[in-house]
């Protein structure tokens, strides 16, 4: 059996778990809130322990990373790479078992504490997003390293948990992550935990060849974790699996970070923006300054044309 073979139904899975507080707070107490109020972070993590544990138990040469993803900073929660390092193989199965919880929750617990004291003492209405692009670029610097590493190594892709809405001002720093995704073959799939989807994550899904899912109910969270995104990307290809309808191209412009229908593209380094520039403020390209069209005269043309 040859080197790919022997890997292919082996993953290394990076779970960008959503731990904003402001976004979980909302959901509790009805301020600005972004999905139902019964299902809670308590539940969401209960489900989503349960889903590390059953890829543990779908192959134990599964490796699983998990990064949160706050409001202003994102932290390596649980990695089973170090684990197995840390002890001998035996003790390290046994360890993983009994501690994977554990080890989760208690650096989950210290990343949201440290992250509700920020909110409460300079968080501003901006804390509402989540820092996406920085776990995705988390994500792709440590699938990197495996895949500079000794072959042969898992197959790696990105599960994103998102709930709160895309930030724009995110929006160039999100594409260059999706497009490195791309160019080093890593699937994003994309997991909607709040009432609203992602344009981002969409693009993000289309562009790399992952999934893209909105559970219904995320009460039944676990089943959608186990039955969609717990497939290996070798079995994907027997399997028909959702996929995004109706994927949301508009772009952001470089100027005010918002979703735009129609706009200027700087010739030299391809920056959009929604008005006309002198200047793109990206390159410092001057641009010569455009011809404006006469009604009048095209008018006065079309007549004389018919």
């Amino acid at each position: 059996m040859d080197a790919l073979n022997a890997t292919d139904d082996i993953s290394q899975v990076v779970i960008l778990l959503e731990a904003n507080p402001y976004f979980w707070g909302g959901r509790s107490n009805g301020a600005h809130s972004t999905g139902p109020a019964n299902f809670t972070f308590d539940r969401f993590l209960e489900h989503v322990l349960l889903f590390i544990n059953s890829l543990h138990l779908l192959n134990q040469a599964n490796r699983i990373v998990v990064i949160a993803t706050g409001a202003t900073s994102c932290a390596y929660l649980y990695d089973s790479n170090a684990a197995e390092l840390s002890e001998n193989a035996r003790t390290a199965r046994v360890s993983k078992k009994l501690s994977v919880v554990e080890k989760i929750t208690q650096k989950l617990e210290d990343f949201m504490s440290k992250e509700a004291v920020y909110d409460l003492n300079q968080g501003t209405e901006d804390n509402r997003y989540s820092l996406l692009s920085g776990s995705l670029s988390m994500a792709l610097c440590y699938i990197q390293r495996i895949l500079r590493g000794p072959s042969p190594h898992p197959l790696p892709r990105i599960l994103c948990l998102q709930g709160t809405p895309d930030a724009p001002p995110q929006y160039i720093a999100v594409m260059n992550a999706i497009f490195s995704a791309q160019r080093s073959l890593v699937p994003i799939d994309a997991c909607i935990v709040g009432n609203h989807h992602s344009a981002f994550l969409q693009q993000a899904t289309h562009i790399t060849g992952g999934i893209y899912m909105k559970p219904p109910a995320p009460e039944g969270l676990f089943e959608y974790l186990s039955m969609v995104f717990a497939t290996d990307l070798y079995s994907r290809k027997f399997l028909q699996l959702p996929r995004a309808s109706g994927v949301d191209f508009r772009a952001s412009c470089f100027c005010h970070k918002k979703s735009i229908d129609m706009g200027f593209v700087c010739s030299v380094c391809l920056s959009i923006f929604c008005k006309g520039q002198r200047t793109c403020t990206t390159c410092n390209a001057i641009f010569a300054p455009s011809k404006q069209p006469n009604p009048a005269a095209a008018a006065a043309q079309k007549r004389k044309v018919s």
